[in-house]
């Protein structure tokens, strides 16, 4: 091979000038399409409701020029007078780099595609780096059986020889393989999708902001990323805060003294989760709060509880905050009291000995 283009380039020179000349003008004319003709259509794409022309776009551009010199290159030969054997290489050349160049960009497509789409649609199609993955090597493995085709080599064999080699490889990538399936199995589940808030078994929460091929990520409220292998996720017992729906109920406890009337700390409880249900932003009205005389009798306490819903399950700080204020206010202008600890001590004697004993508490 280098021999040939040394004697190309020593005895054929001169008729490298004219495939030169049209290589060199085809790149510039390719330059031009993808500075105006490109941009024109980017632009025209921006302002159009759908996302898919900006995909297309973006596709096209990154491979353009690659694919003007091969166009390039392919007049260029073919208007010479260049050996057989010279066109022939180029043909295969040409041939390899337009294969792998549209495998390349039908990858990146696929991958934006699979992005696009399953944000439309992503209860049916959940979207993680690991789904654009899979769909990219799945194109790139296409594009590589079709370029060993063109170029005459046998792929049944090379198949056979993945399947022997394969069983060795996935004894050596056990824990590799098994966070692959593992998070492959979650992203397809569709129990645990990107955005959603899960709390697992050992207490780490957060937002879970992506699933890859070997771990899961999870961004909690203090904006820390938690990493979880996969394998351990799956086997994980998991609470999705997110579903079946993101609203949910939050429950509040209030206690108040024992001399407290029951009818009225109802009524102020709900009078001020309804008006808090209005003003407090991530709190909802429908369904309507209440409260109920549960777990009723304490130590010290008459022990109720306001049940209401937020949005979602970040939601529930801010309200809980609110409410516990706009509650304390209300219970000090209505004269209600929070109930303190309280214990009665009887005196008596035994053997003329003076002692204490304690009766049990009582409210107070």
């Amino acid at each position: 091979m280098r021999r040939l283009f040394e004697d190309l380039l020593r005895t054929h020179w001169q008729q490298l000038l004219g495939p030169a000349i049209v290589v060199l003008v085809t790149l510039g004319v390719g330059w031009l399409l993808k500075r105006f003709l490109l941009r024109a259509l980017a632009r025209r794409a921006a302002v159009t409701k759908t996302q898919l022309d900006d995909i297309l776009v973006r596709s096209l551009s990154g491979p353009f020029m690659i694919w003007m010199l091969i166009l390039g290159v392919h007049l260029g030969v073919q208007s010479s007078q260049l050996p057989a054997s010279v066109l022939h290489i180029s043909a295969r050349v040409l041939l390899i780099l337009w294969v792998i160049s549209l495998t390349v960009a039908s990858a990146r497509l696929t991958g934006d595609l699979v992005r696009h789409y399953g944000h439309q649609f992503q209860s049916a199609v959940p979207v993680t780096s690991l789904t654009e993955n899979l769909a990219r090597l799945l194109v790139a493995g296409i594009g590589i059986l079709i370029l060993l085709n063109a170029l005459g080599v046998a792929i049944t064999p090379i198949l056979a020889g993945l399947g022997v080699g394969g069983l060795a490889v996935a004894l050596a990538l056990q824990n590799t393989l098994s966070n692959l399936f593992a998070g492959f199995y979650v992203s397809v589940a569709g129990q645990i999708r990107v955005g959603d808030y899960i709390r697992l078994e050992g207490g780490q929460e957060g937002f879970v902001t992506d699933i890859t091929w070997r771990s899961t990520t999870i961004r909690a409220l203090q904006n820390n990323l938690i990493i979880i292998p996969n394998s351990k996720l799956a086997e994980a017992v998991v609470t999705n805060y997110s579903l079946p729906e993101e609203r949910m109920a939050l429950p509040i406890p209030v206690g108040v003294s024992y001399e407290s009337d029951p009818d009225k700390v109802e009524r102020i409880l709900l009078e001020e989760a309804e008006r808090a249900a209005r003003e407090v932003p991530g709190m909802l009205a429908e369904p309507a709060p209440l409260v109920r005389f549960n777990p009723g009798f304490g130590e010290s306490s008459l022990n109720f509880t306001l049940i209401c819903h937020v949005a979602a399950f970040t939601d529930q700080y801010l309200v809980q905050h609110e409410l516990r204020k706009r509650i304390l206010k209300r219970f000090r202008q209505e004269g209600i009291e929070f109930p303190y600890p309280a214990r009665t001590v009887y005196l008596r004697r035994v053997g003329g000995v003076r002692r204490a004993g304690q009766a049990g508490p009582e409210g107070g």
